[in-house]
């Protein structure tokens, strides 16, 4: 629901954005980093939000990205490692920002200080952030600037079917990871791999304010989730636009399972598959899960917030406990999602729809998909046995589930596929 937003505690950060005059100071014994060399991505546990960053050393040398701040590849100004003890730095404007850690084979894990601030980090070792780029880069205008997508085309001439893939809610990138959950799962990418097997073209973006995308990251107050429906519409327009492709459709996971379906209605796409989408209203659903959480005082006064955002009012005063959700920044935001109901849209689509669910989805239970599925006029349901929310075979149990949305070696779950490329084909 949070959606690419600055993380507050963190901004100075965004110095970085403007340049650093200190000069790097240099690894005192050569090739000391050696042990450590490689891409390493992870967490600063900043509580109730977590900052994604990842560190890359070489022999000598290291940098430090943060993608939800568009910082990339800041060189790190002192490191001295003796195994297993880690200690790295940044200088910036005069301000210090210290990594004490340990090494530990595959992770590097220790506290995060910050202006007399201390949190908990971890880094996992990870493959180069090069190796997991995937298809041709191809650039369109949308609104606010330009917007990258990876294109995946199968062997051959052409022309061929494409689906255009979009990702779930929050920082997700076009691959399926989210910046906020350590580690990947790449499933869309795994997705489009075995399309591409089949003869099947793809394309997939980072949404506006993540990765590729990041320079499309607006106040939080000005994004809509129309934005996201017209960057979808954007997608659709170009590919019809391609003599390569022969037919335009649309897979959308989570969150995009409802920009899609809306996207694909406007702009006639061929067809229309939705992975773990929801079926009922934003509202119903966050109410839902704060009925689950809140005290009857907190619960009452979400209720009374949340009828007022379902008629389109915003609300100037929110209880502190209730200011991570309801702010009045992101309420503009919550209004715009609100105002659209899964079966009501899905119900619009006269092409053909492929709704699809998991019963180990912790987080989209299969009676959406049942709704999804209903609703539709021309439409097909396939419930996937022990498929998560990732697309991945995961048991029931909570701790065993959330690891695979880190595990990229897990296969997508056993019949997914099939029945993709049943219903396409």
């Amino acid at each position: 629901m949070n959606n690419n937003r600055f993380y507050a505690l963190l901004a100075v950060f965004m110095l970085l954005l403007f340049g650093c005059s200190e000069e790097n100071k240099k690894v005192e014994e050569e090739g000391q980093l050696k042990k450590i060399e490689g891409y390493w991505e992870g967490t600063i546990q900043v509580p109730n939000q977590p900052l994604p960053i990842s560190v890359t050393f070489d022999s000598q040398n290291g940098a430090i990205s943060i993608p939800v701040q568009g910082v990339s590849d800041f060189p790190l100004t002192a490191i001295d490692f003796t195994d297993p003890d880690l200690h790295f730095e940044m200088n910036i404007q005069n301000q210090q920002l210290v990594f004490e850690g340990a090494f530990n084979g595959d992770t590097i894990s220790g506290l995060f200080t910050q202006q007399g601030q201390t949190f908990p980090f971890e880094l996992s070792k990870a493959a180069d952030v090069a190796e997991q780029e995937l298809g041709t880069p191809v650039e369109i205008a949308v609104e606010g600037g330009s917007m990258t997508a990876r294109v995946l085309t199968p062997e051959g001439n052409g022309p061929f079917p494409v689906m255009l893939m979009l990702s779930g809610s929050g920082p997700t990138d076009k691959n399926g990871n989210s910046m906020v959950v350590p580690g990947k799962n790449n499933g869309l990418k795994m997705m489009a791999e075995e399309l591409a097997q089949q003869g099947i073209a793809t394309i997939r973006y980072d949404k506006r304010g993540v990765g590729d995308n990041i320079g499309l990251l607006v106040e939080e107050e000005d994004l809509r989730f129309d934005d996201y429906i017209e960057d979808a519409s954007a997608w659709i327009g170009y590919a019809k636009s391609q003599d390569v492709f022969s037919s335009v459709g649309v897979i959308g996971h989570s969150e995009g399972s409802l920009i899609g379906m809306i996207a694909a209605e406007r702009h006639q796409a061929a067809s229309f598959i939705s992975l773990a989408g929801v079926g009922r209203p934003a509202d119903e659903i966050l109410m839902e899960q704060l009925t689950a959480q809140l005290p009857e005082n907190l619960l009452d006064e979400a209720k009374a917030i949340v009828s007022k955002l379902k008629d389109g009012q915003t609300v100037a005063q929110v209880s502190p406990e209730l200011a991570s959700i309801f702010r009045p920044s992101v309420q503009p935001y919550l209004i715009s999602w609100m105002a659209y109901d899964p079966q009501a849209e899905v119900a619009k689509l006269e092409t053909p729809v492929f709704v699809v669910g998991g019963t180990t989805d912790l987080q989209v239970p299969v009676r959406d998909a049942e709704l999804l599925y209903a609703a539709s006029k021309d439409g097909d349901l396939l419930i996937v046995d022990g498929m998560n929310h990732v697309l991945k075979n995961a048991s029931a149990d909570p701790e065993e589930n959330m690891a695979s949305y880190g595990n990229p070696d897990l296969p997508l779950a056993d019949g997914l596929m099939a029945g993709i490329i049943e219903f396409m084909k």
